[in-house]
């Protein structure tokens, strides 16, 4: 799942290559539109797009927004990739891939591709951009909320503390992947209880989560480059490195999978659960 790091180079990429560039066609594959295209406008989505000029491009959470102009009223695509969504910037000549379901033909003559293995992402066209779903609940962005605000905004939660990170009425921006990555930084114990931390561990996490999602967006800049279809994760310390040595003390990294989620972690270095 693309998370903070990740959208936030796209959302620079992006920002660079297609803004002020206008859509010049529009095809949703196959035609009728799947099941990630939704029109909130219920004015025509390829119609409603052609012909108009890409504005700017900005990141929520882990939304992607597309700014569109001209028009009477605003006009966004809003893009939520959920699990497997990605977009790909590819020129003329490039074959289209057989997982691509929305493809944007820029007046440069370069495509701008939403790719999605599982159909779980959606793309939405609205004016209004609290009637996306989950977008209106949106915490503040986990790399601008003060230390004093999360200690205050982590304090009604109670359930275990990396649910409580994924969850982006809480702070937006983190997935699966990042959570991890935040816990094993933090030396917290993803199955800890979020009344178990003490002030001085919430602080700790604070650090944690600053910091390892500055890294992790520097590192996947130096691996996305312009490729914005991929999602280079080897940096990471244990997310999906179940088995492997621990790189700060060599335990063998523990791997739980529940709930259609993988979580991994080190019991030496993050003891405290019931789970080991």
């Amino acid at each position: 799942m693309p998370e903070l790091p990740e959208l936030t180079v796209v959302r620079d990429v992006l920002q660079r290559r297609i803004v002020g560039r206008t859509i010049a066609a529009v095809k949703v594959i196959p035609p009728g539109g799947p099941v990630v295209v939704r029109d909130l406008t219920r004015s025509g989505f390829e119609a409603s797009i052609s012909g108009k000029t890409v504005a700017s491009v900005s990141r929520r959470g882990k939304f992607l927004i597309f700014s569109l102009e001209p028009g009477q009223t605003a006009l966004y695509l809003v893009l939520n990739p959920k699990l497997s969504g990605r977009l790909q910037l590819s020129d003329q000549k490039e074959k289209r891939p057989g997982k691509a379901h929305v493809e944007f033909t820029l007046g440069s003559g370069e495509k701008l591709r939403y790719l999605d293995q599982k159909k779980m992402g959606q793309i939405y066209l609205t004016a209004d951009l609290q009637a996306v779903p989950d977008y209106s609940s949106l915490g503040p962005e986990a790399l601008e909320i003060s230390l004093d605000e999360f200690r205050q905004r982590i304090r009604p939660f109670r359930g275990e503390i990396k649910g409580v990170l994924t969850r982006g009425e809480f702070v937006a921006g983190i997935g699966n992947a990042y959570a991890d990555e935040i816990l094993w930084e933090a030396r917290l114990h993803p199955y800890r209880k979020r009344t178990e931390l003490t002030r001085e561990e919430i602080d700790r996490l604070y650090d944690a989560m600053r910091a390892t999602l500055l890294n992790g967006i520097e590192r996947v800049r130096e691996g996305m480059g312009e490729n914005i279809d991929q999602e280079p994760r080897e940096f990471m310390a244990v997310h999906m490195k179940g088995g492997r040595p621990c790189p700060r003390c060599g335990t063998p990294i523990s791997q739980v999978s529940a709930n259609q989620r993988i979580t991994n972690f080190c019991r030496n270095c993050q003891p405290g659960g019931l789970i080991k």
